[in-house]
């Protein structure tokens, strides 16, 4: 006979398994009418939207009622989720802009609070400062709020994200030119940057072992050297090659930034022998050959994050698990591509051919080389043959051009890192973001990457930005505060060639 306990639990379980069944259908029936009511409001266009953003965007509560007001349903973060993914990128502008317009800063309060901040002026401090906080707390928009509760829901920080991405493209691609879209933009960065501050991102060693999932997003988000295939894959993170990337618990199984790094014995000068070598797939590390930590590859894989510090902190935390694991490592480096070179020298050939200054580029001397090495007649039409060799992958198999251009090339190179400046900082990107982190431009390397993107990007060369760490403080201090690169002999040569020869 079956015991009474046995029965109870028996009915219990029937009990529960009956109510997750009603429940399914019920989530079901409501996510049918969801896009059904989704569809009927996309339908309505702009009067649509505003009822949705009317219901689910709450007011802001007043100020003496701030921390007392009851958080708004958690259905109303859902139901912004699902109308938002639900709309195409022409409405999603349009909804972007009606929240960022109507649902933003209340400026009435605003300038009223600011008035009476002005009256203040002559009162006490404690009045002071209250009359400062209502109006910190008046200048939030409404939509902040909004976003402060739909990061509590699951999936909501990743649809942050997300929706930012979407923000920035709007900004880059020029479909928008209002400032309230800007300020959605900074409220939206503001938060995820506290989200993903560095305590609460969490590092993890990607191995062979590492899940399926984690190991085809790393293949896939692979933006510097993409992966040819699994094999290519398992030796990224294999014997003598480590991969490291900052995960989120509010985003389980999405890597956030990932790099890549070689461990060598010197400072590598070509990205062949790390991406192409396969001697070393399924052999043990000597410890007494690592030497030097080579950062060949850093990708951020989430567009919505930009701006937010990932990457070097990243890479100041892979150096302390680095010395954890190799006390006598002594040599820290990236082998880094230089994108936009390439690029940069077509433009500046193009403008001095255009002002009759072309010759000023580069000397009698190097010019008569590089008319007999492609066969030109003297005058324009060798700068025209220089322009049209630079665009293929055609020199980098003649022996000849390459001792003909490498000169030309590194010198014009060193400028466009060193000299190249955007608001007083290096134009180039990667540049930018190494000397940040108070790095040193440290050594060009020529025919580095002679695959077809990078003789495409940047004529083959690489950079070294070197990582000594008892002067990465210093050097990112003098970079950020005073514009000053730090830099190599090599690299402070070439740029001295290039004024001595160039007259520009």
């Amino acid at each position: 006979m079956t015991s009474h306990p046995v029965i109870l639990a028996f009915r219990s379980s029937v009990r529960c398994w009956r109510h997750r069944a009603l429940l399914r259908v019920a989530l079901e029936a409501s996510d049918v009418r969801c896009r059904r009511r989704y569809s009927t409001h996309i339908r309505g266009g702009v009067s649509g939207m505003e009822e949705i953003l009317s219901r689910v965007v709450a007011p802001l509560p007043s100020y003496e009622t701030r921390d007392k007001s009851p958080p708004p349903p958690e259905t109303n973060s859902l139901e912004f989720m699902y109308f938002y993914k639900s709309l195409d990128k022409e409405d999603k502008l349009s909804f972007l802009t009606k929240l960022s317009q109507d649902f933003g800063v209340d400026h009435k309060s605003v300038s009223e609070l600011a008035l009476k901040l002005l009256d203040t002026q002559i009162r006490d401090l404690a009045t002071i400062l209250l009359a400062e906080d209502r109006l910190r707390y008046t200048l939030t928009p409404r939509y902040k709020q909004l976003f402060s509760h739909i990061c509590r829901v699951e999936g909501g920080v990743k649809f942050l994200v997300d929706l930012r991405a979407d923000v920035l493209e709007i900004i880059s691609s020029k479909a928008s030119d209002s400032p309230h879209i800007r300020d959605l933009n900074g409220t939206l960065k503001s938060l995820l940057s506290e989200w993903f501050s560095v305590g609460l991102l969490r590092l993890e060693r990607i191995t062979w072992q590492s899940p399926c999932e984690i190991l085809q997003k790393i293949s896939q988000y692979e933006a510097v050297h993409p992966v040819r295939n699994w094999t290519d894959l398992k030796r990224r993170v294999g014997p003598y090659r480590r991969c490291y990337a900052f995960t989120h618990a509010a985003m389980p199984g999405e890597p956030l930034v990932v790099l890549h790094v070689a461990l060598t014995e010197d400072i590598s000068d070509n990205i062949q022998g790390i991406v192409r070598e396969f001697a070393t797939l399924d052999s043990d590390e000597d410890v007494n050959k690592i030497t030097s930590a080579i950062f060949y590859s850093i990708s951020s894989t989430q567009a919505g994050l930009q701006g937010v510090e990932l990457g070097n902190v990243l890479i100041k935390r892979v150096v302390r698990e680095l010395q954890s694991e190799f006390p006598h490592m002594a040599q820290f480096s990236s082998l880094s591509p230089i994108p936009g070179f390439s690029t940069w020298l077509q433009g500046l050939l193009s403008q001095c051919r255009k002002e009759g200054r072309a010759f000023d580029l580069l000397s009698e001397e190097e010019w008569k080389e590089i008319q007999h090495a492609t066969d030109s007649t003297p005058g324009t039409p060798t700068v025209d043959s220089l322009r049209k060799l630079l665009s293929s992958n055609e020199w980098m198999r003649s022996e000849r051009l390459c001792r003909v251009l490498e000169p030309v090339l590194m010198r014009l190179c060193a400028w466009y890192l060193y000299g190249e400046k955007r608001r007083g900082y290096a134009l180039n990107p990667v540049a930018n973001f190494h000397l940040q982190n108070g790095a040193t431009m440290w050594r060009l390397n020529w025919r580095a990457d002679t695959s077809p993107r990078g003789v495409a990007n940047s004529c083959g060369i690489m950079v070294n930005y070197r990582y000594f760490l008892n002067e990465t403080s210093k050097n990112s201090a003098l970079y950020l505060q005073n514009k000053v690169i730090t830099a190599s002999d090599q690299v402070l040569g070439f740029v001295s060639q290039f004024q001595k020869v160039s007259k520009l």
